[in-house]
């Protein structure tokens, strides 16, 4: 021990302490600023630039924003707005637009009085983009004057220059990501789509155009709400090709001092709950303070309206689950110290916005309810039979653990396990059907895969309450495997396997298997997918062979391209129709061997579009169903959540 020490203590001196200057931190540790070096990391550069644009329009001087996805493979963003400040900065001698996009921490958002409420709260936004990129390049309009400037590796490569004058206003940044930092550089039209139509709901009347020069068609897709927050809960439940059970979006708005709150609610017959927070124009996802004071007000106004009118009896009361089965809700606040968790703001700290938000709802959501007791009724209705759903919930739970079927130490008859215990290390393979399930029993390394083999369709949760959950054939023995519980006794660390390998056949059938398994793991163990838990197996469509020579080919290019590399002459092209044709060398070559296998992890990048997506899969109404279908028949095969 001693000597280790002595040792350690030799290498760790001086020299080994590193000072990193300007943006060097950045490229360095990427992640510490934008959370993933992954497609999410490229896209939160253009987030962070037009943030800033937003910023301009909550200050009231931007109305336009335009983003450019170009064809030399850079985003474009212009505004509108007031432009940069055109001067030198005194503090540092350096023009002021230097300083903006080359230090770290430099921005009009330290209560100087640049702006009053601001998304990009830490001033590294602009610089981190920069510092990630290969080249940035700005052009800056303010006060008739037009200055350029241009970066590489966030170093001045090019000055700022005047150019002369200009009657236009605003800030042009274009920016190429640096391809030695990001895991790939190609940029979704989707992701930029969800999120700049996301930004107009919450910016209302504010127009973002979003134009892709990369298609032959260039007229640009433009976002502009005027309802903000109502529209944005009307889409949503649009979306989800949901019925509402009333017809007019609640919505109500309050502020005290600087702080401003927005909410807006509607509820829908489905079964599960959309909460969509955000602060600052940046959204929550792990939620905080204006979350908690909204539900802690709703779930109280519920039971005092309830108790006023003889709707609840005696020491009976709605839990909050009750209150919020098929809302959709949408929570906006703006406010001028925001304390988020991280530079991504996954999460909302105040302590006075959950009071003022908390007071907000309280009040003016009791006064609704009073003025539209046609209203009051249906939501009421909707809340009493969640709650009745709920307790014969717990009577199907402890039916079962009565019966043994969740216990903890039990596992499922069909469960084939693996020898290692240490979760990090183990693989479980849920698979479609008992003869795919014997293949892949045979096939697998024993020493840490497990299989599970599933008979049949499972349940469509997005239809089905937890009563119906705890006494399914299908499901029970995945809650089984896993050992988590689900729900709100989910409970991560008791996970069993590392890996959750959904294998189905490639065909639709297959991947309406998959999309039912995910519907389930999403709704009732969102936090598998959360953490990188959940995968796809891919498993070929061919075998392409002649004579001993054989490949797999995952595509229709794929078995092409072998086909060509075999001659042409004399070759098979075997069409795979599902798990069970293959033996179990197959099975393990093509889809087990972790050396040779392609597998997909699942993730929610965007809790908004896989919420909408599972709702319009599973739901009731087959023509929204249909028409999603095929627009992406090609991708049914291998669908992504």
């Amino acid at each position: 021990m001693n000597r280790d020490f002595e040792k350690a203590t030799e290498t760790y001196s001086d020299n080994q302490i590193q000072v990193l200057e300007g943006l060097e931190a950045v490229r360095k540790r990427p992640g510490m600023y934008i959370g993933t070096t992954s497609v999410k990391g490229l896209h939160h550069l253009i987030y962070e630039i037009v943030d800033n644009s937003i910023d301009e329009a909550l200050a009231g001087c931007c109305d336009d924003i335009r983003v450019y996805i170009c064809k030399d493979g850079s985003i474009k963003v212009e505004d509108d707005g007031r432009g940069v400040p055109s001067g030198i900065n005194e503090k540092l001698g350096l023009p002021t637009l230097e300083v903006i996009f080359a230090t770290l921490h430099a921005g009009g958002k330290f209560g100087s009085g640049g702006y009053a409420i601001a998304g990009g709260l830490h001033g590294v936004g602009a610089s981190v983009v920069n510092a990630l990129s290969k080249r940035l390049e700005a052009v800056n309009c303010r006060d008739g004057k037009m200055y350029t400037i241009a970066f590489e590796y966030g170093k001045v490569v090019e000055p700022l220059k005047y150019v002369g004058n200009t009657d236009r206003h605003g800030l042009t940044v274009k920016f190429w990501p640096d391809e030695t930092i990001f895991e790939t550089i190609e940029f979704d039209k989707d992701i930029i789509r969800n999120r700049l139509r996301e930004q107009a709901f919450l910016n209302g009347g504010v127009k973002l155009s979003l134009f892709d020069e990369r298609e032959e068609n260039l007229t640009p897709e433009i976002f502009c709400y005027e309802g903000g927050i109502k529209s944005f809960v009307e889409y949503l439940n649009a979306k989800k090709g949901a019925e509402v059970i009333h017809k007019d979006v609640i919505y109500f708005c309050g502020s005290k001092g600087t702080s401003i709150v927005e909410v807006a609610m509607q509820y829908n017959d489905t079964y599960n709950e959309t909460l969509l927070s955000f602060a600052n124009n940046m959204h929550t996802i792990e939620g905080g303070t204006h979350e908690t004071g909204f539900k802690s007000a709703l779930t109280k106004v519920f039971n005092d309206y309830g108790k006023k009118y003889g709707i609840i009896k005696g020491d009976e009361k709605f839990m909050g689950e009750d209150t919020r089965e098929g809302i959709t809700t949408v929570i906006s606040v703006k406010l001028e110290d925001a304390q988020f968790e991280s530079q991504t703001k996954a999460k909302l700290g105040n302590s006075e916005i959950r009071t003022l938000v908390e007071g907000l709802v309280g009040e003016k959501l009791a006064e609704y309810l009073e003025e539209n007791p046609s209203t009051a009724k249906a939501i009421l209705e909707k809340a009493i039979s969640a709650a009745r759903a709920r307790e014969a919930a717990r009577k199907a739970r402890e039916l079962t653990r009565r019966k043994g079927l969740l216990e903890s130490s039990m596992l499922p008859d069909k469960l084939a396990d693996c020898n290692e215990r240490r979760m990090e290390y183990t693989e479980l393979y849920i698979v479609e059907g008992d003869s795919a399930g014997g293949t892949a029993k045979d096939g697998r390394d024993s020493q840490f895969q497990a299989v599970l083999p599933l008979r049949g369709k499972i349940l469509n949760v997005e239809k089905a309450r937890l009563d119906r959950i705890y006494s399914s054939i299908q499901i029970v023995p995945i809650i089984l495997a896993l050992g988590t519980g689900i729900g709100e006794e989910f409970d991560l660390s008791k996970l069993r396997y590392g890996k959750i390998i959904i294998m189905a056949d490639a065909d639709v059938d297959g991947a309406h298997i998959k999309t039912l398994i995910l519907t389930f793991f999403f709704r009732h163990m969102r936090p598998l997918i959360e953490k990188g838990h959940i995968y796809a197996a891919m498993p070929p469509l061919y075998r392409v062979y002649k004579g001993k020579q054989q490949y797999y080919a995952f595509s229709d290019d794929e078995r092409d391209k072998y086909i060509a590399l075999l001659g042409g002459v004399n070759v098979s092209a075997e069409r795979y129709k599902g798990l069970g044709e293959m033996d179990k060398d197959q099975l393990w070559e093509t889809t087990m061997d972790p050396e040779k296998r392609i597998l997909k992890r699942v993730t929610v990048e965007d809790a908004l579009e896989a919420d909408a997506t599972f709702s319009l899969l599973m739901g009731d109404k087959v023509e929204p169903r249909r028409e999603f279908i095929e627009r992406n028949a090609k991708l049914a095969v291998n669908i992504d959540v």
